[in-house]
């Protein structure tokens, strides 16, 4: 009680000299500095006669307050359910919280946490806590309520795997996932279909398959939801005929099913295939959405199949009588783009009916890095409203590719000026269950001497069959002896040594990063796989690449 009332007299200055706010509160406001006292002395159970409608006009006042994130009003809030004797409710106190971290104040959100001890909050009001941080990323505060749950249910345990996900914590997510298993709490198909989501997303196969498992072991009912999970799971797992497999013995009645094997198909480089299945949705009467085309012209894009990919937008206008939205314009600049059309992809983006966005012109700016078209590269870059640091690198690597060295060094010093730091590549690689990552030059791992002497001997073992860096891709004018130092180092180039470093002869190797891979370690990896005759996948941000014999199943089109 006495943090709590500690915790009153902060609210009522915070509150008190706060200026005007909505006047949904002003009577209160009048009254407050001589009822506030009084307030504290209240019984923690308001009478019956005016419990219900008390409670719930401050139950709607706090969802208005979270949506609009109106701090005045919510401290106006806060302070009346202090005074109306509610300041011990577990449902309109958890409620409070999250309308606090809504207002972006988390600071109060933790302090009325810390003065209203988790353990006293019932299932309910903590899994929807858990949940609410996790939906505004306030990841810290949704684990810290968590640990502090005394009885975790399903949901629970589902709010946190869930949240994991939805903030791109993938690994997190896994790893509550088997605390989950080792408590004997039964997961359910919600469960399943976030865990699934993140092996997807980690490329992690060997996770993959231990998931999928356990599906099957505890007869979890395959709906269509579960059904596109598994399959994009495979799909992105690098298994994409074990993700064939699965949509060939599913019910496929519903659209995302398709949806998640032609996207499927596209990222893996077999557009005809992904097109081969779009046409069967028409023989068993299933119509294409909006997502369906999204998937079916990437595909095109992928491969260069640029009348195919013309031929399936217009189609969608024309038969589907589907709209196009920004991510269909997206594709056709980029399918456009990758194909070196750049006036037609240009003429796309002024031509659209709706307003272009940064991502549009990021595409456009990315086929002019593939092409080496500075102009056009600089009339993108100054279409984009605030330049994020993957611009920057792709303008300046038009440059430095084109040899402007001074343009690209202005570029560098704008970067610095407005502190933008380029974003770090990341790769990772599954070993025995255990997912590990690298960054450039990175030697915080465990076994990086061992890393770096078999990258060592890689390197070695290439050249002397004739692999050469591709030197100009370093973005500084330098010699390029140190060049090819840069770019030995590359986050894919680890963790591929570490896996060949941990696998036995001739089995494949799979690897993911979170950026597009250079074309210095798509060479690499070309000849790696012939000296070494084995099969490396390699997952980057766009689509696979399948090396085997000294070739790419993308033909070097990417």
């Amino acid at each position: 009680m006495f943090k709590i009332a500690g915790s009153r007299r902060r609210l009522y200055y915070y509150y008190y000299y706060s200026s005007s706010s909505s006047s949904l509160f002003s009577p209160w406001r009048q009254n407050l500095s001589a009822t506030f006292s009084t307030a504290l002395h209240l019984s923690l159970s308001p009478t019956e006669s005016h419990y219900a409608q008390d409670y719930q006009r401050l139950l709607c006042i706090l969802e208005a307050c979270k949506m609009s994130q109106n701090l005045r009003t919510t401290t106006g809030a806060h302070a009346n359910i202090i005074k109306l004797g509610y300041g011990m409710y577990p449902s309109l106190i958890s409620l409070m919280v999250v309308t606090y971290v809504s207002c972006d104040r988390l600071n109060l959100a933790r302090q009325l946490l810390v003065e209203f001890p988790t353990e006293y909050f019932d299932a309910f009001s903590s899994n929807l806590m858990i949940a609410r941080f996790m939906n505004v990323g306030a990841v810290d505060v949704a684990k810290m309520i968590f640990n502090e749950v005394p009885l975790r249910d399903l949901v629970t345990w589902n709010s946190l795997i869930g949240g994991y996900v939805k903030n791109d914590m993938f690994k997190e997510a896994v790893s509550v996932f088997r605390k989950m298993m080792r408590s004997n709490v039964e997961p359910d198909g919600y469960t399943f279909a976030s865990i699934i989501t993140a092996c997807a997303r980690l490329g992690a196969i060997d996770h993959a398959k231990w998931v999928h498992h356990l599906m099957t072991e505890r007869r979890i009912e395959l709906n269509y939801i579960l059904s596109s999970a598994l399959i994009d799971m495979y799909s992105k797992c690098g298994r994409i005929e074990i993700a064939r497999g699965i949509f060939d013995s599913v019910e496929r009645t519903n659209v995302s099913v398709w949806n998640a094997m032609i996207n499927g198909l596209g990222i893996h480089g077999l557009a005809l295939d992904a097109i081969e299945t779009f046409s069967l949705m028409g023989l068993e009467n299933v119509s294409p959405d909006r997502i369906t085309f999204i998937g079916l012209l990437t595909a095109c894009s992928h491969c260069g199949l640029v009348e195919e990919g013309q031929k399936y937008f217009q189609l969608m206008k024309s038969l589907y009588l589907i709209q196009p939205q920004l991510e269909h314009y997206g594709t056709m600049v980029d399918l456009l783009g990758r194909a070196g059309l750049l006036d037609e992809a240009y003429t796309v983006v002024k031509e659209m009916p709706i307003e272009p966005d940064a991502v549009i012109w990021r595409t456009f700016l990315s086929a002019c890095r593939i092409h080496k078209n500075s102009e056009m590269g600089e009339v993108a870059t100054s279409k984009i409203s605030y330049l994020g640091s993957g611009d920057y690198v792709l303008l300046s690597n038009i440059y430095c590719s084109s040899k402007k060295w001074d343009n690209a060094e202005k570029v560098r010093c704008v970067m610095k000026w407005k502190g933008v730091r380029k974003n770090s590549g990341k790769s990772w690689v599954e070993v025995a269950n255990v997912v590990h990552q690298f960054k450039a030059g990175d030697r915080s791992h465990p076994e990086a001497e061992l890393i770096y002497k078999t990258l060592k001997e890689l390197m070695h073992r290439t050249k002397s069959e004739g692999f050469s860096s591709t030197a100009e891709l370093v973005l500084m004018d330098i010699s390029d002896e140190e060049k090819e130092e840069n770019l030995s180092y590359h986050s894919e180039k680890l963790a591929l040594a570490y896996g060949i470093l941990k696998s036995s002869p001739g089995t494949r190797i799979q690897v993911s990063k979170n950026l597009r891979t250079c074309p210095d370690c798509h060479s690499w990896m070309k000849m790696v796989a012939k000296v070494l005759n084995r099969e490396i996948i390699v997952r980057d941000r766009i689509r696979f690449h399948h090396f085997a014999d000294g070739y790419c199943s993308c033909g070097d089109y990417w």
